[in-house]
């Protein structure tokens, strides 16, 4: 008699979770409609998306994993099913810097999944004006990166802005040299937005010392001017090489392993907390020795941790600074309360930026 194929019976198994998966899959679903009936009902009419809650949902799936899958596997799992549920609900619009397959792009689908309404525009500032004026629920833009630092322009664009940040995502970016060309020596010209220029300036020097560097608005848009030019490449992510069947040349090109961008959500919608949260403050400081000892100074004596500060010209006057900093805590709980309190005092003007659950992965 011979024996069972091992082979079948773990597909046998594998089916059953699969029949088991689809079905929970669906009864959450169906769950999240009722929730938006409830919402509905309540009087709510605009986008049922909450930050906090999903948050507390992920990290909630990552304490639980056990593996073998790892905790951004499982959390990029959970994530594509509650926004398939909340696309259910009333689909959500975002802003981003495009066109389709740029860092941003792949950070909007990170935070919010594929099934978003996507507005793919043409610069930073539009991606304000765009969420501003109601033309999207959300807007994703680029704040800090670990190689080069903050994206100035955000910060300035927030200053003036009555947008409040509503989440935050860390991406891991990883350029790729694409270009139709099969060698390096003939690729003659470069294409990449600046930053990306920058993060990979020492492997261009190594590798094409001789190629001309052109900056563009992305790296999505790199992309599309190398694939209709010869003897040209461009820096983008792997996403912009599938969108735009644009092969890698050579993968990984950044100088540094470990190169991340945070990115913000920019919104209307105020999080409540989330139980670990980040708050950002704009504070216009005094022209006056010992000021920013006394901005910082509240957040010491509570034990605030401070993960960020950055000086930006106030442009109101010569030689006056407006200070943007990231600590930890929400600005309803006590202490961060008041801490922002006594900055107020201090300074001459203190602006909540937002309140938001940290990066989940």
């Amino acid at each position: 008699m011979a024996n069972k194929d091992p082979l079948a019976e773990i597909r046998k198994r594998i089916d059953e979770i699969d029949r088991a998966i689809q079905e929970l899959v669906s009864e959450r679903a169906q769950c999240a409609a009722k929730v938006a009936e409830v919402k509905q009902q309540q009087g709510e009419t605009g986008h049922f998306y909450r930050p906090e809650r999903e948050a507390q949902v992920l990290r909630a799936v990552m304490e639980r994993n056990k593996g073998p899958l790892s905790d951004e596997s499982i959390a990029g799992v959970f994530r594509q099913i509650m926004a398939a549920c909340l696309a259910l609900e009333k689909p959500l619009s975002v802003a981003f810097l495009g066109p389709e397959g740029t860092y941003t792009h792949a950070a909007a689908c990170k935070h919010f999944g594929n099934l978003i309404e996507s507005h793919s525009v043409s610069s930073i500032e539009e991606v304000f004006r765009l969420v501003e004026a109601g033309g999207a629920n959300f807007g994703v833009v680029p704040v800090e990166n670990s190689t080069e630092g903050v994206v100035n322009h955000t910060l300035d664009l927030m200053m003036n802005s009555s947008l409040t940040i509503s989440g935050e995502v860390e991406l891991r970016i990883r350029h790729n040299l694409l270009s139709r060309e099969k060698s390096l020596a003939d690729v003659e010209r470069v294409y990449a937005h600046q930053q990306s220029i920058a993060q990979c300036r020492l492997w261009l020097d190594r590798n094409l010392p001789n190629a001309e560097r052109i900056a563009v608005n992305s790296n999505a848009e790199a992309v599309l001017i190398a694939r209709d030019h010869e003897q040209s490449a461009a820096i983008a992510g792997t996403m912009a090489a599938e969108l735009y069947d644009m092969p890698i040349l050579n993968p990984d090109i950044e100088d540094e392993p470990h190169n991340t961008t945070r990115f913000v959500i920019i919104g209307d919608y105020q999080a409540p907390p989330s139980g670990s949260d980040r708050t950002s403050l704009l504070v216009f400081a005094h022209n006056r020795p010992g000021s920013l000892f006394d901005l910082l100074k509240p957040l010491a004596t509570r034990n605030i941790s401070m993960s960020n500060i950055e000086s930006r010209p106030s442009r109101s006057g010569v030689w006056e600074y407006v200070f943007f900093i990231d600590i930890d805590g929400h600005k309803d709980e006590a202490q961060v309360a008041e801490a922002i309190t006594e900055i107020e005092q201090s300074s001459a003007m203190v602006r909540v930026l937002g309140s938001y659950p940290k990066a989940v992965i």
